[in-house]
């Protein structure tokens, strides 16, 4: 690995109804596979600032975050990542894939969970929906 420390990262478990929104990731590390969309921290922004803004830079979606999920550290082969992961509650917008996300569509819970392939991703995921769940349906 050639980065001298983690690079802080936020990402999104966007809640609408039962569903939940997915990006397929365009660049490294996981390309190509489903995730929450999410990325690394700005010099300037917190981790909760970032999360809304990779949200709607991969996604084109507004959301109000509920609360923190969990810190999970990602240990790649070339890259290390401490990434702060918050629920939210969509609020506009259909998502439009933008910015590193080359696909970006929201799923029923249980196709969601099939879609991801790395399980802290999947229990991040599963963890939002049993916490937040309900406070996650969509506006009237």
């Amino acid at each position: 690995m050639s980065q001298e420390r983690p690079i802080p990262a936020a990402g999104v478990v966007c809640l609408r109804g039962g569903e939940v929104l997915l990006i397929r990731r365009g660049k490294a590390p996981r390309m190509g596979e489903w995730s929450i969309p999410g990325g690394r921290m700005e010099l300037g922004e917190t981790a909760a600032q970032a999360a809304l803004r990779e949200l709607a830079e991969e996604t084109g979606v507004a959301a109000e975050l509920l609360g923190l999920i969990d810190v999970v550290d990602y240990i790649g082969e070339s890259v290390q990542m401490v990434l702060v992961d918050y629920a939210a509650r969509w609020v506009a917008g259909e998502p439009v894939a933008g910015d590193d996300a080359a696909d970006a569509r929201f799923f029923p819970l249980d196709e969601a969970l099939s879609r991801v392939s790395w399980p802290e991703t999947r229990r991040v995921i599963a963890e939002a929906a049993a916490r937040f769940g309900a406070g996650a349906r969509a506006p009237a």
